[in-house]
Protein backbone atom coordinates (compact mmCIF):
# COMPACT_ATOMS: atom_id res chain seq x y z
CA UNK A 1 0.00 0.00 0.00
CA UNK A 2 1.38 3.43 -0.92
CA UNK A 3 2.24 5.56 2.12
CA UNK A 4 -0.08 8.32 0.90
CA UNK A 5 -3.02 5.93 1.12
CA UNK A 6 -2.53 4.64 4.67
CA UNK A 7 -4.23 7.53 6.44
CA UNK A 8 -7.35 7.01 4.35
CA UNK A 9 -7.76 3.33 5.09
CA UNK A 10 -10.07 3.92 8.07
CA UNK A 11 -12.54 5.54 5.67
CA UNK A 12 -12.51 2.51 3.41
CA UNK A 13 -15.86 1.19 2.25
CA UNK A 14 -17.27 -2.28 2.87
CA UNK A 15 -16.27 -3.21 -0.65
CA UNK A 16 -12.59 -2.98 0.21
CA UNK A 17 -13.04 -5.06 3.34
CA UNK A 18 -14.92 -7.62 1.28
CA UNK A 19 -12.09 -7.71 -1.21
CA UNK A 20 -9.41 -8.16 1.47
CA UNK A 21 -11.17 -10.95 3.34
CA UNK A 22 -12.32 -12.72 0.21
CA UNK A 23 -8.77 -12.50 -1.14
CA UNK A 24 -7.45 -14.19 1.97
CA UNK A 25 -10.00 -16.99 1.66
CA UNK A 26 -9.06 -17.43 -1.98
CA UNK A 27 -5.33 -17.49 -1.25
CA UNK A 28 -5.73 -20.09 1.47
CA UNK A 29 -8.01 -22.25 -0.64
CA UNK A 30 -5.71 -21.90 -3.63
CA UNK A 31 -2.50 -22.92 -1.91
CA UNK A 32 -4.05 -26.00 -0.30
CA UNK A 33 -6.11 -27.10 -3.28
CA UNK A 34 -3.53 -29.69 -4.35
CA UNK A 35 -2.95 -30.93 -0.81
CA UNK A 36 0.59 -29.56 -0.74
CA UNK A 37 2.19 -26.33 0.46
CA UNK A 38 5.49 -24.99 -0.80
CA UNK A 39 7.67 -21.99 0.06
CA UNK A 40 6.44 -19.87 -2.83
CA UNK A 41 2.82 -20.39 -1.80
CA UNK A 42 3.58 -19.40 1.79
CA UNK A 43 5.41 -16.34 0.48
CA UNK A 44 2.25 -15.39 -1.39
CA UNK A 45 0.26 -15.66 1.85
CA UNK A 46 2.90 -13.50 3.55
CA UNK A 47 2.26 -10.85 0.89
CA UNK A 48 -1.30 -10.56 2.17
CA UNK A 49 0.07 -10.03 5.67
CA UNK A 50 2.48 -7.35 4.46
CA UNK A 51 -0.31 -5.57 2.58
CA UNK A 52 -2.34 -5.29 5.78
CA UNK A 53 0.47 -4.56 8.24
CA UNK A 54 -0.55 -0.91 8.59
CA UNK A 55 -4.02 -1.85 9.80
CA UNK A 56 -3.21 -5.00 11.77
CA UNK A 57 -4.55 -3.34 14.95
CA UNK A 58 -7.89 -2.37 13.38
CA UNK A 59 -10.91 -4.63 13.27
CA UNK A 60 -11.32 -7.13 11.67
CA UNK A 61 -7.63 -7.36 10.80
CA UNK A 62 -6.66 -7.50 14.48
CA UNK A 63 -8.35 -10.91 14.46
CA UNK A 64 -7.22 -12.12 11.05
CA UNK A 65 -3.56 -11.08 11.03
CA UNK A 66 -2.52 -12.89 14.27
CA UNK A 67 -4.22 -16.09 13.12
CA UNK A 68 -2.54 -16.02 9.72
CA UNK A 69 0.82 -14.98 11.19
CA UNK A 70 0.78 -17.88 13.64
CA UNK A 71 -0.27 -20.29 10.91
CA UNK A 72 2.66 -19.48 8.61
CA UNK A 73 5.28 -18.99 11.32
CA UNK A 74 6.68 -22.52 10.97
CA UNK A 75 6.46 -22.54 7.17
CA UNK A 76 3.69 -25.15 7.21
CA UNK A 77 -0.03 -24.62 6.82
CA UNK A 78 -1.76 -27.57 8.51
CA UNK A 79 -5.29 -28.73 7.85
CA UNK A 80 -6.39 -27.31 11.19
CA UNK A 81 -4.73 -23.94 10.52
CA UNK A 82 -6.39 -23.81 7.12
CA UNK A 83 -9.77 -24.60 8.66
CA UNK A 84 -9.31 -21.96 11.37
CA UNK A 85 -8.47 -19.23 8.84
CA UNK A 86 -11.38 -20.04 6.55
CA UNK A 87 -13.81 -20.35 9.50
CA UNK A 88 -12.78 -16.95 10.82
CA UNK A 89 -12.91 -15.33 7.39
CA UNK A 90 -16.41 -16.61 6.76
CA UNK A 91 -17.60 -15.02 9.99
CA UNK A 92 -15.82 -11.74 9.45
CA UNK A 93 -16.88 -11.16 5.86
CA UNK A 94 -18.59 -7.81 5.57
CA UNK A 95 -21.90 -9.39 4.63
CA UNK A 96 -21.94 -10.85 8.16
CA UNK A 97 -19.89 -8.37 10.12
CA UNK A 98 -21.70 -5.24 9.04
CA UNK A 99 -25.24 -6.59 8.86
CA UNK A 100 -28.05 -5.77 11.26
CA UNK A 101 -27.48 -8.90 13.30
CA UNK A 102 -23.93 -7.95 14.20
CA UNK A 103 -24.82 -4.34 14.92
CA UNK A 104 -27.72 -5.34 17.15
CA UNK A 105 -25.63 -7.93 19.01
CA UNK A 106 -23.09 -5.23 19.75
CA UNK A 107 -25.94 -3.06 21.03
CA UNK A 108 -27.16 -5.91 23.24
CA UNK A 109 -23.67 -6.28 24.73
CA UNK A 110 -23.56 -2.53 25.41
CA UNK A 111 -27.06 -2.51 26.95
CA UNK A 112 -26.09 -5.25 29.41
CA UNK A 113 -22.92 -3.38 30.29
CA UNK A 114 -24.94 -0.21 30.86
CA UNK A 115 -27.49 -1.97 33.06
CA UNK A 116 -24.85 -3.41 35.36
CA UNK A 117 -22.70 -0.25 35.39
CA UNK A 118 -24.25 0.94 38.69
CA UNK A 119 -23.89 -2.60 40.18
CA UNK A 120 -27.67 -2.81 40.64
CA UNK A 121 -30.12 -4.60 38.34
CA UNK A 122 -33.81 -3.87 38.85
CA UNK A 123 -36.99 -5.59 37.71
CA UNK A 124 -37.78 -2.52 35.63
CA UNK A 125 -34.44 -2.77 33.82
CA UNK A 126 -34.98 -6.45 33.07
CA UNK A 127 -38.48 -5.76 31.73
CA UNK A 128 -37.14 -2.98 29.51
CA UNK A 129 -34.40 -5.29 28.25
CA UNK A 130 -37.01 -7.98 27.61
CA UNK A 131 -39.07 -5.50 25.56
CA UNK A 132 -35.97 -4.58 23.54
CA UNK A 133 -35.28 -8.24 22.85
CA UNK A 134 -38.88 -8.79 21.78
CA UNK A 135 -38.29 -6.15 19.10
CA UNK A 136 -35.08 -7.89 17.98
CA UNK A 137 -36.10 -11.52 17.62
CA UNK A 138 -33.96 -11.80 14.49
CA UNK A 139 -31.10 -12.35 16.96
CA UNK A 140 -32.50 -15.69 18.10
CA UNK A 141 -29.92 -18.53 18.06
CA UNK A 142 -27.12 -15.91 18.18
CA UNK A 143 -25.10 -16.08 21.39
CA UNK A 144 -25.84 -14.62 23.93
CA UNK A 145 -29.41 -13.62 22.91
CA UNK A 146 -31.03 -16.94 23.89
CA UNK A 147 -29.08 -17.10 27.14
CA UNK A 148 -30.12 -13.59 28.15
CA UNK A 149 -33.74 -14.33 27.31
CA UNK A 150 -33.73 -17.49 29.43
CA UNK A 151 -32.16 -15.65 32.36
CA UNK A 152 -34.77 -12.88 32.22
CA UNK A 153 -37.66 -15.33 31.93
CA UNK A 154 -36.45 -17.39 34.87
CA UNK A 155 -35.72 -14.44 37.12
CA UNK A 156 -38.96 -12.58 36.40
CA UNK A 157 -41.16 -15.65 36.88
CA UNK A 158 -41.93 -14.50 40.44
CA UNK A 159 -41.71 -10.79 39.52
CA UNK A 160 -38.79 -10.15 41.84
CA UNK A 161 -35.03 -10.55 41.95
CA UNK A 162 -33.59 -12.33 44.98
CA UNK A 163 -29.96 -12.07 46.09
CA UNK A 164 -28.85 -15.26 44.32
CA UNK A 165 -30.53 -14.23 41.07
CA UNK A 166 -29.03 -10.74 41.29
CA UNK A 167 -25.54 -12.17 41.76
CA UNK A 168 -26.02 -14.45 38.75
CA UNK A 169 -27.31 -11.59 36.56
CA UNK A 170 -24.55 -9.26 37.68
CA UNK A 171 -21.84 -11.84 36.97
CA UNK A 172 -23.22 -12.49 33.49
CA UNK A 173 -23.92 -8.89 32.50
CA UNK A 174 -20.54 -7.73 33.82
CA UNK A 175 -18.85 -9.88 31.17
CA UNK A 176 -20.01 -7.31 28.62
CA UNK A 177 -18.71 -4.19 30.38
CA UNK A 178 -15.94 -2.96 28.05
CA UNK A 179 -14.35 -0.61 30.59
CA UNK A 180 -13.23 -3.31 33.04
CA UNK A 181 -9.54 -4.13 33.41
CA UNK A 182 -10.30 -7.76 32.64
CA UNK A 183 -10.71 -7.49 28.87
CA UNK A 184 -11.57 -11.15 28.23
CA UNK A 185 -14.91 -12.89 28.67
CA UNK A 186 -13.99 -15.42 31.34
CA UNK A 187 -17.22 -17.25 32.10
CA UNK A 188 -19.64 -17.03 29.16
CA UNK A 189 -22.89 -18.97 29.45
CA UNK A 190 -24.68 -20.93 26.75
CA UNK A 191 -28.11 -22.48 26.40
CA UNK A 192 -28.30 -26.27 26.27
CA UNK A 193 -31.83 -27.51 25.76
CA UNK A 194 -33.95 -25.61 28.28
CA UNK A 195 -31.11 -25.10 30.74
CA UNK A 196 -28.64 -22.25 30.80
CA UNK A 197 -25.16 -23.45 31.66
CA UNK A 198 -21.65 -22.09 31.76
CA UNK A 199 -19.64 -22.43 28.60
CA UNK A 200 -16.65 -23.17 30.82
CA UNK A 201 -17.00 -25.65 33.67
CA UNK A 202 -16.94 -24.17 37.18
CA UNK A 203 -14.14 -25.56 39.38
CA UNK A 204 -13.71 -28.60 37.13
CA UNK A 205 -11.89 -31.70 38.26
CA UNK A 206 -9.17 -32.18 35.67
CA UNK A 207 -7.26 -35.45 35.37
CA UNK A 208 -4.50 -36.03 32.87
CA UNK A 209 -3.76 -39.73 32.68
CA UNK A 210 -5.25 -41.16 29.48
CA UNK A 211 -7.32 -38.01 28.97
CA UNK A 212 -7.50 -36.11 25.67
CA UNK A 213 -6.88 -32.35 25.57
CA UNK A 214 -7.38 -29.68 22.92
CA UNK A 215 -6.44 -26.00 23.23
CA UNK A 216 -8.00 -22.99 21.53
CA UNK A 217 -7.37 -19.28 21.75
CA UNK A 218 -4.31 -17.43 22.99
CA UNK A 219 -2.27 -17.83 26.15
CA UNK A 220 0.36 -15.58 27.70
CA UNK A 221 1.87 -18.53 29.57
CA UNK A 222 2.06 -21.35 27.03
CA UNK A 223 2.79 -21.80 23.38
CA UNK A 224 0.70 -24.50 21.74
CA UNK A 225 3.73 -26.81 21.69
CA UNK A 226 4.38 -26.21 25.40
CA UNK A 227 0.75 -26.93 26.21
CA UNK A 228 0.92 -30.22 24.33
CA UNK A 229 4.21 -31.12 26.00
CA UNK A 230 2.81 -30.59 29.50
CA UNK A 231 -0.26 -32.71 28.75
CA UNK A 232 1.82 -35.56 27.35
CA UNK A 233 4.25 -35.52 30.28
CA UNK A 234 1.30 -36.00 32.62
CA UNK A 235 0.02 -39.01 30.69
CA UNK A 236 -2.56 -37.30 28.51
CA UNK A 237 -2.84 -36.83 24.76
CA UNK A 238 -3.02 -33.58 22.78
CA UNK A 239 -5.38 -33.14 19.84
CA UNK A 240 -5.64 -30.39 17.25
CA UNK A 241 -9.44 -30.37 17.15
CA UNK A 242 -12.35 -31.46 19.41
CA UNK A 243 -13.53 -35.02 18.80
CA UNK A 244 -14.85 -37.99 20.74
CA UNK A 245 -11.25 -38.59 21.85
CA UNK A 246 -11.09 -35.17 23.54
CA UNK A 247 -12.15 -34.92 27.17
CA UNK A 248 -11.13 -31.30 27.77
CA UNK A 249 -11.14 -28.24 25.53
CA UNK A 250 -9.03 -25.54 27.18
CA UNK A 251 -9.87 -21.93 26.24
CA UNK A 252 -6.94 -19.51 26.37
CA UNK A 253 -7.26 -16.63 28.81
CA UNK A 254 -5.89 -13.96 26.49
CA UNK A 255 -8.51 -12.05 24.54
CA UNK A 256 -9.31 -8.64 23.14
CA UNK A 257 -12.56 -6.66 23.53
CA UNK A 258 -12.35 -5.70 19.85
CA UNK A 259 -12.47 -9.33 18.74
CA UNK A 260 -15.88 -10.44 17.55
CA UNK A 261 -14.96 -14.07 18.19
CA UNK A 262 -12.47 -13.74 21.06
CA UNK A 263 -14.19 -16.35 23.21
CA UNK A 264 -16.19 -18.23 20.63
CA UNK A 265 -14.19 -19.85 17.89
CA UNK A 266 -14.44 -22.85 15.59
CA UNK A 267 -13.22 -25.35 18.18
CA UNK A 268 -15.61 -24.06 20.85
CA UNK A 269 -18.44 -24.27 18.35
CA UNK A 270 -17.50 -27.87 17.55
CA UNK A 271 -17.14 -28.81 21.22
CA UNK A 272 -20.61 -27.46 22.01
CA UNK A 273 -22.08 -29.53 19.18
CA UNK A 274 -20.28 -32.63 20.46
CA UNK A 275 -21.52 -31.96 23.97
CA UNK A 276 -25.10 -31.55 22.81
CA UNK A 277 -24.75 -34.82 20.87
CA UNK A 278 -23.79 -36.67 24.03
CA UNK A 279 -20.00 -36.46 24.15
CA UNK A 280 -18.65 -35.64 27.60
CA UNK A 281 -16.20 -32.98 26.53
CA UNK A 282 -15.55 -30.47 29.31
CA UNK A 283 -14.80 -26.88 28.25
CA UNK A 284 -12.21 -25.51 30.64
CA UNK A 285 -10.93 -21.97 31.14
CA UNK A 286 -7.14 -21.73 31.06
CA UNK A 287 -6.98 -20.47 34.65
CA UNK A 288 -8.53 -23.72 35.88
CA UNK A 289 -6.08 -25.67 33.74
CA UNK A 290 -3.17 -23.91 35.47
CA UNK A 291 -4.73 -24.69 38.86
CA UNK A 292 -4.86 -28.37 37.88
CA UNK A 293 -1.19 -28.25 36.88
CA UNK A 294 -0.32 -26.74 40.27
CA UNK A 295 -2.20 -29.55 42.01
CA UNK A 296 -0.08 -32.03 40.06
CA UNK A 297 3.11 -30.20 41.02
CA UNK A 298 3.84 -29.20 37.40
Amino acid sequence: MHSDHRNYFKFTSKARLDKSVNALIGIVEGIVIDGQINALELDYLNLWLAEHDAVRDQHPFNELVPVVTAAVADGILTEEEHADIVWLCERLRSTEFYDDVTADLQRLHAIMGGIVADTHISVEELRALSDWMADHEHLKTCWPFDEVGSLITGVLADKQIDAKEHAMLQAFFAEFTPLLDDRTITSPRVLEGRQIVGLCAVDPEISFMERGFCFTGASSRFTRAEFEGVVKRLGGSAHSSPSKKVHYLVIGAEGNPCWAFACYGRKVEKAIKLRKAGSRVVIVHELDFHDALADHGS
